[in-house]
């Protein structure tokens, strides 16, 4: 839309309510007054509608659309709805077998759990935290080794930087060795 400054405004008398109504509409749908009163008028022309037309439904197209949500309707009843509905009626009935005892049902027998003292617990929890910490300590020591390898480099335009001294195979093997660690 061009802007406000480049073309002039014009007056257009109204009734009082009828301007409500419009500037109340006008706030929902767009910042200006011009801008709601161009978009209707774009709608109405873009749709090929006249506002004094009839909206019942007599135009073919509208009936084609009717008769193809319809035909989508019908065929997702079809093939979707009755076939579920099968499904559950089936499952219901085999429930109500179930429920007068004409389907046996499988019983499983797991046996009695073992019953684990507090000192098998504790060592358990022990031997875990213990691996645990040898593997934070094979991290730490894969880390200060990397860490050892790192030089401070001061650069005489622009921000100080770090340097890794490894070189690439290096690097992948450490890589590995990280990932092999932590998993």
């Amino acid at each position: 839309m061009k802007k406000f400054s480049t073309y002039g405004f014009s007056g257009i008398n109204v009734k009082k309510d009828v301007a409500k109504r419009f500037r109340a509409f006008s706030k929902d749908v767009s910042k200006s007054h011009s801008e709601t009163l161009e978009t209707m008028l774009n709608f109405f022309k873009w749709n090929h509608l006249n506002p004094n037309d009839n909206l019942e439904v007599k135009a073919d197209d509208t009936k084609k659309r009717i008769n193809a949500l319809i035909a989508i309707v019908r065929n997702i009843e079809k093939q979707q709805t009755l076939p579920t509905k099968a499904m559950l009626d089936t499952l219901f009935q085999e429930i109500a077998q179930v429920e007068q005892g004409g389907v046996e049902e499988e019983v499983f027998d797991f046996g009695m759990p073992e019953a684990i003292t507090r000192d098998e617990a504790l060592e358990h929890y022990q031997n875990c935290y213990e691996a645990m910490q040898r593997q934070l300590s094979r991290y730490k020591n894969i880390m200060e080794a990397l860490l050892n390898r790192l030089q401070h480099v001061k650069n005489t335009f622009g921000k100080d930087y770090h340097k890794l001294d490894m070189d690439k195979k290096e690097l992948e093997d450490f890589k590995t060795n990280l990932y092999s660690v932590i998993h």
